[in-house]
Order: structure tokens, then C-alpha cells, then sequence
């Protein structure tokens, strides 16, 4: 694969972790991963993460964030403005420890109107909290999958899906189908991406993220020729970290060269 015979096709964030995409044109990546990227999570009163898994209706929630804070909109629950921890000046109180999977992660709570925003958007008791030192993603910053995979899946399929269902952070057009499979490392400018995991894809496949409905899934299809041993799962898209140029941006565009 010759160097600059790949691009960035599209850049993507989730402000709100499960919310509904925010496609952008440039990006800056700090060390958690794409800036303003699934900083603020909607959690359970015992602190568990809530998502799409569980509620559809977040795909239907708009989500935008800059540094004073992040605007949330939902059809049910109306909108709401909230500061940005730094903004708010959080109190010790307001301090509290979440959980995403395994992970326990510090964070700051929006306060009770943003908790009622939550309550009234999943229909039972939660609230919203904002990331301190570290992000609401799964387990990876990043999430990279390419156009070709996609044609190729959507072959497969009695109707095409679009990558919306996959959320990822970063597509990537000209390569090959499932060539991210061979891939260990991207580079754009300075900017190194190290593909670390394969990413195993659940029921959110399934859900019409324009509708907050479910719809066609991709995962009976993906069993067939995408089941992995290593990971226990089916899989699409790659899980990756910064491995170096914190700070650096990304731009639709870009040459990436892959390693």
C-alpha cells in the first residue's frame, strides 16, 4: 500500500456519550481523544452509564459542545444549557464516581435541572455528570472503520446501513475491504494512531439513528464471515489510541498513511 493513497473521509464526535453524531470537517485530538468527544454521560442514580443498548431514544438526542459547556436537545425532554465543570465551579459534593463497564471514572454531576432533563429524556430516574480526567468511551479514544469495509458488508445485506450505525470517530476512503484488519499504526502529519482492538458490535447496530427505532441488523450478517475467536464477538471498525502528536488536527481530507 503506497503512502497518500488513503484519506480522512469523515470525522465524527458524540458529545454525549450515545447521543446523536456530530459530523465535522476538523477536529483538534487531545490525549483522550477527539476534542468535545463523549465528555458528559446520562448515568443511573447508582452511577451506572446509560446508553443506546438500553434506551433508543438517545439517538434522537442533539448534542453540542464547545469549552463553556455543552447544549442538549431532545423531541421528549425539551433543551437545556450546561456549563462545563471549569464553568460551573463544581463543588467538592458535586464529585462522584461513575461506571462504564468495569470502568469507574471520576466525574462532576450536572446538577438537578439537568437531572431532570435525564429523568424526563429515559423516562426514570438519572442524571448527567461531565468527564474530569478522562471520557465516557467504552474502553478506546477512537473508534476507525473505512468506507470499503462498508460497501462490502452492505453487499451482503437486503438493504444498505450507513456508517451511522457503526459510530465511529474516523473513516477512512481508499482502502481495501477489511484492510484495517492488517493495519497496526496510521499517521497523519504528525499525528500517530495505533489500532489496537477490533471492535465488537452489539445491538446499537440495530437502531435507526434518525428514528431512535430499530431497524435492519447488520450482526446475523457480520456472524458469518466477521465472527472473531479472540474477542468473543463480531466485528467492525477498530478500537485505537493516540500514540503520539497530542494536540495536533484532523481534517477531512487528510493523507493518512497506514502502517
Amino acid at each position: 500500500m503506497s503512502a497518500g493513497s488513503l484519506r480522512i473521509h469523515s470525522l465524527h464526535v458524540y458529545p454525549l456519550k450515545s447521543s446523536r453524531v456530530v459530523d465535522l470537517t476538523e477536529v483538534r485530538v487531545g490525549p483522550r481523544g477527539l476534542e468535545h468527544d463523549r465528555q458528559w454521560l446520562i448515568v443511573t442514580t447508582a452511577g451506572r452509564f446509560v446508553s443506546q443498548r438500553s434506551h433508543p431514544t438517545l439517538a434522537l438526542l442533539v448534542a453540542h459542545a464547545d469549552e463553556s459547556g455543552v447544549s442538549l436537545a431532545h423531541p421528549r425532554a425539551g433543551s437545556i444549557r450546561l456549563d462545563a465543570p471549569g464553568v460551573m465551579g463544581a463543588s467538592p459534593d458535586s464529585a462522584r464516581r461513575v461506571t462504564v463497564w468495569k470502568r469507574e471514572i471520576e466525574a462532576i454531576d450536572a446538577g438537578d435541572a439537568a437531572a431532570e432533563f435525564a429523568t424526563t429524556l429515559i423516562g426514570e430516574s438519572a442524571r448527567i455528570v461531565a468527564g474530569v480526567s478522562d471520557h465516557f468511551a467504552d474502553g478506546y479514544p477512537l473508534l476507525v472503520c473505512t468506507l470499503a469495509s462498508l460497501e462490502d458488508l452492505n453487499r451482503r445485506l437486503p438493504e444498505p446501513l450507513p456508517m451511522s450505525r457503526f459510530r465511529p470517530n474516523l473513516v477512512i476512503e481508499g482502502a481495501d475491504p477489511w484492510q484495517e484488519d492488517r493495519i497496526r499504526q496510521l499517521r497523519v502529519g504528525d499525528l500517530r494512531l495505533k489500532l489496537v482492538k477490533a471492535c465488537t458490535r452489539c445491538v446499537m447496530t440495530s437502531i435507526d439513528q434518525l428514528t431512535g427505532r430499530k431497524g435492519l441488523s447488520p450482526l446475523p450478517v457480520l456472524r458469518e464471515f466477521r465472527f472473531d475467536d479472540n474477542v468473543g464477538g463480531v466485528t467492525f471498525g477498530w478500537n485505537a489510541r493516540l500514540e503520539g502528536g497530542v494536540g495536533g488536527r484532523l481534517r477531512v481530507g487528510d493523507f493518512v498513511e497506514a502502517i
